[in-house]
C-alpha cells in the first residue's frame, strides 16, 4: 500500500506540454520549451540510487523546468509496477530487469513505444540491443544499465603461485583448473545455493557452443530442452561440476554456498578458491574496506571461447520502458539514451553501459572499463536466458531451472535426466 501510494504521488502531475502521440520523425523540442514532471520507479537503492540522482541532476542542467521524481521499489519492482498498472496509475517510466515482464506489459497495452528515440538508440547501441527492445516492429525499451555476465574473476596470487595465465579457450580453462587444484587451491568457487549462478554458467556455455540462433530458439521454447544442443551444453558444464575435489567445499559445500560467500572465498589472501565465474558485479559484493586491490589482488578475464565464439557476451541489465508519452518523458528518455546520460553514471563507477559512444576513459579504473566496453563492443550479445523465460521456469527459487540445475550440480552425470526435467518444467511454464 505504501509503495502504491508513492507511485500514485509521482504520477499525477501536469506534463506542461500536453500528451503527444508516439512515433518517430517528430522534431526535437528545445530544452527551454520542455516543462513538467517525470515519475520513475526503479530497482536501484543506496549508492546506485545516488548515482541515478547524479544522472537526473545532469539532465536538469539541460532541462531545468522538468522535475524528475525517482522512487526505489527494490526487488519488489515487478509487483509494485504490476499492481500500479492494474490500478490504472502506473509511473511514467520504470527500469525493468526482465525483458519478459516488458513484453507482458506491452501485451496488456500498458506500454508506450519510444520510436521517437530510435535514431539515437540505433546510433549508440549495437543491433542486438535494438532488437532486444523491439516488439512487433516498434521500439519499447532499451538497456540503460548493463551487466556483463561473461566474466571470470580470479585471485592474482593464486594464479601466480600456480603459474597460470588467463585462458584463451575452454580447453586451456580446464587445464588451468587442474593446475590450480594441484597447487593446493580449488579452482572453482561456486554459489550452488543460488540457482541463478548455475543458469548463468549454462547460458554462457550454450551461447558459445550452440550459437545465437539456437540460443534464441531455446529462450522462446521453440526447441525443447531435450534438444541435442542442450545435452551437449550440459555435458560441457559437467566438466566443471564433476571436478568435485576442485570445488571449494566440494559439491555439498557448493550447494550450501550463497553468492557473496563464493566471492569472498576468492577475494582474500590466502585464497580459499582461485576463481568465481560470474558477472561484472562481483567486486561490489565484497566490502571495499576488506577486499583485495584491483589488478594486483584480483583481476578478471572474459568467459573462455568455445569454438568460434570470440566476443560473445551474455548479460543482463535494467531497461527503460515508458507508460506515458509526454514531452518531459521524451526528453528524459532521449537523455538517458545519449552519451551524456550514460557518462553521468559511468564516471561514478558501479555501472556498465551498452552505449557504444561512452568512452572507456570515463570509467574509474581499467577493470571496470574492460568489462563495460566488452558489452558495448560485443560481436554477439544475448540477454540472460532465465530472465527472458516465465518466472515459474527461469526465476523462482526452489523450482524450475534453478532447482533442476542445483540437482545437476549434485549429480552432474545425469545429463539426460536433467534435460528431460528442464523440458517438463519449461513445457508447463510456457503454456
Amino acid at each position: 500500500m505504501l509503495a502504491l501510494g508513492v507511485v500514485a504521488a509521482g504520477c499525477g502531475d501536469d506534463d506542461g506540454g500536453g500528451t503527444t502521440t508516439a512515433g518517430g520523425g517528430a522534431a526535437q523540442t528545445q530544452a527551454t520549451d520542455v516543462r513538467g514532471s517525470v515519475s520513475v520507479i526503479g530497482i536501484w537503492t543506496g549508492d546506485e540510487q545516488r548515482s541515478f540522482q547524479a544522472v537526473i541532476d545532469a539532465f536538469n542542467e539541460r532541462y531545468p523546468d522538468v522535475t524528475v521524481r525517482y522512487t526505489s521499489a527494490g526487488d519488489n519492482l515487478p509487483t509494485v509496477v504490476g499492481t500500479a498498472v492494474q490500478g490504472g496509475n502506473p509511473p511514467d517510466i520504470a527500469t525493468i530487469a526482465q525483458p519478459g515482464l516488458i513484453r507482458e506489459f506491452q501485451r496488456q497495452g500498458a506500454l508506450r513505444p519510444i520510436d521517437y528515440a530510435r535514431d539515437t538508440i540505433e546510433q549508440n547501441y549495437a543491433p542486438d540491443f535494438v532488437e532486444l527492445g523491439t516488439i512487433d516492429g516498434s521500439l519499447y525499451s532499451f538497456v540503460y544499465k548493463g551487466a556483463n555476465k561473461s566474466t571470470v574473476w580470479y585471485n592474482v596470487e593464486a594464479f601466480r603461485n600456480a603459474g597460470v595465465d588467463d585462458p584463451d579457450d575452454w580447453a586451456e580453462f580446464l587445464r588451468n583448473a587442474r593446475t590450480l587444484g594441484a597447487s593446493g587451491v580449488p579452482a572453482y568457487s561456486i554459489a550452488g545455493a543460488d540457482g541463478w549462478t548455475l543458469t548463468d554458467l549454462f547460458e554462457n556455455i550454450y551461447l558459445r557452443q550452440a550459437g545465437p540462433d539456437k540460443y534464441d530458439q531455446l529462450s522462446e521454447h521453440r526447441i525443447p530442452w531435450t534438444d541435442p544442443s542442450v545435452r551437449e551444453a550440459l555435458r560441457t558444464m559437467s566438466e566443471v561440476l564433476s571436478d568435485r575435489a576442485n570445488i571449494v567445499g566440494g559439491t555439498q559445500g557448493a550447494l550450501q554456498t550463497e553468492f557473496p560467500a563464493s566471492v569472498e572465498a576468492v577475494f582474500q589472501n590466502p585464497a580459499r578458491g582461485a576463481q568465481v565465474i560470474e558477472g561484472d558485479f562481483v567486486p561490489g559484493v565484497v566490502a571495499e574496506s576488506t577486499r583485495l586491490e584491483p589488478e594486483t589482488g584480483f583481476n578478471v578475464y572474459s568467459f573462455p571461447e568455445i569454438g568460434d565464439s570470440e566476443d560473445y557476451v551474455v548479460g543482463g541489465g535494467d531497461s527503460i520502458a515508458t507508460f506515458r508519452d509526454t514531452p518531459a518523458v521524451r526528453a528524459f528518455v532521449e537523455f538517458l539514451a545519449s552519451t551524456e546520460g550514460a557518462t553521468a553514471w559511468a564516471e561514478r563507477g558501479g555501472f556498465s553501459s551498452p552505449n557504444r559512444t561512452v568512452s572507456e576513459d570515463v570509467y574509474p579504473d581499467e577493470i571496470t572499463a574492460s568489462v563495460a566496453t566488452a558489452i558495448a563492443e560485443a560481436r554477439t550479445f544475448r540477454f540472460d536466458m532465465s530472465d527472458l523465460a516465465p518466472a515459474a521456469f527461469g526465476g523462482t527459487p526452489g523450482q524450475g531451472e534453478w532447482k533442476i540445475l542445483q540437482d545437476f550440480l549434485a549429480n552432474p552425470s545425469d545429463i539426460n535426466g536433467t534435460a528431460e526435467a528442464l523440458e517438463a518444467s519449461a513445457a508447463r511454464a510456457y503454456r
